[in-house]
């Protein structure tokens, strides 16, 4: 049975990620130092062949015995955690990555970077293919995150040149679903847990910005075929279906049966105005594309959101 290594094991792609290698017959250990993930995202578990470990890969990183993958989901990803921790995410994108880098090279395991559409900047080519170099503002409040994605590929791609490590990278776009944190920041728990409490929506601009949402299930299906792929260089991995901010806005309306109104506040700097993946290499190399519609994925997330809600109503009112 293969050994395999999550860190952000316990976040939210993660915890999902540890759940499917577990259902392929896999031994799996998670590392994670529960800064943003969460020992609720894990707790079902319940199988001999799973390991936690609450560690902080950027100070540490060793595992006892064989290794034959690393998954390094390691790091913030929603705006409000690494605008409030960008030291760490810098850190984690660095250092964690050379860790994560140095234990597949000692193991000879075969190492997936999770990198982000992120490294793209606020895109001049739109759709974005792996191809595209970005456009990124590296001093600005963002700047923590997209450049420590950089970075991270970039020594990703020097271990797999120099040290001839076997190496894949997965460049995710919008991903949403089960799991995620209430309040993290991000559009689809910020709009459904406004509709759920019968909160106006709070919309960052005029709303005519795009995303492109993939839903989780579909991601780590994505994530596997990438994984046990002879794929060397980035893909990305996300819905293409393209959605205006408002037009999301009023489906979570129409799917929540909220009847509240939706308010604007100032764009975020340097706030992207276009997102859309460009999935044909995926199509083509993984046979992959995504499979769950917009209603279907945001009625269980609605779903997920309200049971958490129900259990522990403070929720609507503290960080998460």
């Amino acid at each position: 049975m293969p050994r395999t290594l999550v860190t952000g094991g316990a976040g939210f792609i993660g915890s999902h990620l540890c759940d499917k290698l577990l259902s392929l017959g896999h031994h799996v250990i998670c590392v994670d130092n529960l800064s943003t993930g969460k020992i609720d995202n894990i707790a079902h578990i319940r199988d001999e062949r799973f390991l936690f470990i609450k560690q902080d890969v950027t100070n540490y990183l060793y595992i006892e015995g064989p290794l034959d993958y690393i998954l390094h989901f390691a790091s913030p990803a929603s705006p409000i955690d690494y605008l409030e921790r960008p030291i760490p995410t810098l850190k984690v994108g660095s250092l964690g990555t050379h860790k994560a880098l140095g234990l597949a090279l000692e193991k000879r395991a075969r190492l997936l970077l999770a990198s982000t559409s992120e490294i793209y900047g606020d895109p001049l080519v739109h759709p974005q293919r792996e191809d595209y170099w970005g456009n990124v503002n590296p001093i600005g409040p963002r700047g923590v995150y997209d450049e420590a994605k950089r970075f991270a590929e970039a020594m990703t791609m020097g271990y797999q040149r120099f040290h001839k490590l076997e190496t894949r990278i997965v460049r995710i776009f919008n991903t949403y679903g089960p799991r995620m944190r209430l309040h993290d920041g991000r559009v689809v728990p910020n709009f459904i847990r406004q509709a759920l409490a019968g909160e106006p929506l709070t919309i960052y601009g005029d709303g005519t910005q795009t995303r492109s949402f993939c839903y989780v299930s579909d991601l780590v299906d994505g994530i596997i075929k990438l994984l046990l792929s002879d794929e060397p260089e980035p893909v990305n991995l996300g819905n293409p279906a393209e959605i205006t901010i408002m037009q999301f806005a009023e489906a979570i309306l129409r799917l929540s049966g909220a009847d509240v109104p939706i308010v604007h506040e100032p764009l975020p700097v340097d706030d992207p105005r276009k997102r859309k993946p460009d999935i044909s290499k995926a199509k083509r190399i993984l046979g992959w594309e995504p499979k769950v519609g917009l209603d279907e994925g945001i009625t269980q997330t609605i779903a997920y959101f309200a049971s958490r809600l129900e259990s522990d109503p403070e929720l609507k009112h503290k960080h998460d």
